[in-house]
């Protein structure tokens, strides 16, 4: 027997019969420990909510009422509830809010749980208590009489593991997350060290404008006034729009000091979520940050996100990784796939990253995979000896605007097929060497231009209303996708604003949502008689990306790229279908 935890306080002298219990008890086995305390009870209750494991450490098991037994992690709470509780949207199927307030609570809670055009509350039923939802679990029937949906499993839980689950249910999402107040939201968004002044302004300008109009038209809770941006019906009647509140995150020095900077913004002032935010470098320590403290991370315009981008962080798609394992995805399939690829890139935590990525992408392939490393003063070197290129090379440039401009020198175009990436260079717009353009390819992750204009017509719109200067497209068009997808998704959560919910919701509604939006758009260009383009009919978005989507548990809603080229006239031809790596 372990007696280590065994912990006996006699208040004032102990006497010796006393000691002779204490022997007795200890002797016998009788240990007192920490399993039974309010902590350790909670935790049990996790394990079987989150990874159907029972106190025993045996898998949770449960059966359906089609018989079906499921066990484990196919019979945990959070496969079909989800982490907040608050249920989701599976089809026709709408699987019902099991976290506090909803089981529980005396007072009437509402969530909107489809998504789609006819948006229904979830059902209310008169609140449980311990026994009655252990019975519920039991039988399959609810506190109304009514049986359970058939894929619902009952579960024949112990005294032990039925008081668990009982407690954790009872404290989840019970309460608003942090930086949520009655009448405000607060957010951050995060400007990393490195990023040019032009395009950090360019994020800041649209988030402060776009929150200001939204707050200018905001209406106080439980009254009801004139507003010239949309909120949900059911906001508007329950009162539960909020004003928000921006704080600018500016972090200094190495990424290994980032995360102590954001856990001090963070005691200063709790904050609901990370809304966009922009890097050059790396993401990880922010994204560290918000797994700690379970605080989302809301679609930043970064490069190169983690490549495990964890529970609490939604990204627009993988970056340059992406278009690395596209790139060498679309060489593989040629059938007259290049003899050889060098690589150029500069020397920093981007290129080193994305130039190992695609040497790993590339292997098994035939092709053999070169590096060269760009440096200031050497450019001319580098140069000269990609002239001596043969036509079946290939040679792509993982580099930055900046770099690409100190490379326009060449005196003549290469031999060689040259790609860039749309990514780190801004797009069409970068500074591509006249002499190259004949040869040169794009790996490019974003909607071709005939269609974007129109994907993005409340964009620009917005661009000229305000009459702000297009700096960088893609960042621009994220960080306006970022809040304006922010304010309909937190439109949609009423006042159920938790932050594991809120991630949820966004993984739920952002694919239908964006083929309503774009409908919408559609319609009200016929009703004002603007001719429909060719392609109109199947718009998807109104992002500069083709489509974005996240299942249950993604984090990077643009999964692909296009190959493209620049015709005679400067346009973008594709040379490709979307490529998904």
């Amino acid at each position: 027997m372990n007696t280590e935890h065994v912990v006996i306080r006699c208040l004032g002298r102990c006497k010796p019969f006393d000691w002779l219990m204490v022997f007795a008890l200890v002797t016998a086995g009788f240990t007192v420990h920490a399993a039974t305390s309010p902590a350790n009870v909670l935790e049990k209750g996790r394990q079987i909510y989150q990874e159907g494991v029972l106190s025993s450490g045996k898998p949770l098991v449960g059966m359906r009422l089609d018989k079906v037994k499921v066990e484990g992690a196919q019979a945990a709470c959070v496969s079909c509830h989800y982490h907040s509780g608050m249920g989701s949207v599976e089809g026709n199927l709408q699987i019902q809010p099991i976290s506090a307030r909803f089981l529980f609570g005396e007072d009437k809670a509402l969530a909107v749980m489809d998504v789609r055009g006819d948006k229904r509350f979830n059902v209310t039923h008169p609140p449980y208590t311990d026994e009655s939802l252990a019975t519920t679990l039991r039988t399959g029937i609810n506190n109304n009489g009514v049986e359970l949906n058939v894929l619902m499993p009952h579960f024949d839980l112990n005294k032990e593991d039925m008081a668990a689950l009982t407690a954790y249910l009872r404290q989840l999402s019970n309460q608003w997350s942090p930086g949520v107040t009655a009448d405000k939201i607060q957010f951050a968004t995060v400007i990393a060290p490195g990023v040019e002044p032009e395009r950090s302004k360019a994020v800041l300008d649209i988030l402060e404008h776009t929150i200001a109009q939204k707050n200018a038209n905001t209406v106080p809770r439980k009254q009801v006034g004139r507003r010239r941006h949309m909120v949900s019906s059911a906001e508007m009647v329950l009162g539960t729009e909020r004003r928000w509140e921006l704080h600018v995150w500016e972090l200094q020095g190495h990424p290994d000091t980032w995360q102590k900077q954001l856990d001090k913004y963070y005691r200063e002032q709790p904050v609901f979520a990370i809304i966009s935010g922009i890097s050059n470098t790396t993401w990880q320590p922010v994204q560290s940050f918000c797994e700690h403290q379970h605080v989302p991370c809301w679609f930043p315009s970064v490069d190169l996100p983690p490549d495990n981008a964890g529970h609490y962080s939604v990204y627009f798609s993988k970056g340059v990784a992406v278009e690395a394992g596209v790139l060498a995805k679309y060489l593989h399939s040629k059938t007259d796939r290049p003899h050889r690829v060098i690589q150029v890139y500069r020397d920093d935590y981007v290129g080193n990253h994305v130039a190992k990525d695609f040497t790993n992408a590339l292997l098994g392939s035939g092709i053999k995979v070169e590096t060269r490393i760009l440096h200031d003063n050497k450019q001319q070197e580098l140069l000269k000896e990609l002239q001596g290129l043969a036509a079946n090379d290939v040679v792509m440039f993982w580099l930055r605007p900046a770099d690409l401009a100190s490379l326009k020198d060449i005196a003549q175009p290469l031999k060689a097929t040259s790609y860039f990436s749309a990514e780190l260079m801004g797009g069409e717009r970068g500074p591509i060497p006249e002499s190259w353009k004949s040869t040169a390819r794009l790996v490019y992750p974003y909607e071709l231009p005939e269609q974007r204009r129109e994907n993005l017509e409340l964009f620009y719109a917005w661009f000229m209303r305000n009459k702000t200067l297009l700096v960088d497209e893609p960042v621009q068009a994220e960080t306006f996708f970022a809040v304006e997808f922010l304010s309909k998704t937190i439109s949609e959560m009423l006042d159920n604003l938790y932050g594991d919910y809120l991630l949820e919701r966004a993984r739920n509604m952002i694919g239908s949502e964006e083929v309503v939006m774009a409908e919408e758009i559609a319609r009200e260009r016929g009703k004002q008689g603007i001719p429909v383009t060719a392609g109109s009919n199947k718009r998807e978005s109104t992002t500069i990306y083709p489509h974005l989507s996240l299942g249950n548990g993604q984090s990077f809603a643009s999964k692909g790229a296009y190959i493209v080229r620049l015709n005679d006239g400067g346009k973008l031809v594709a040379e490709s279908e979307w490529i998904v790596p």
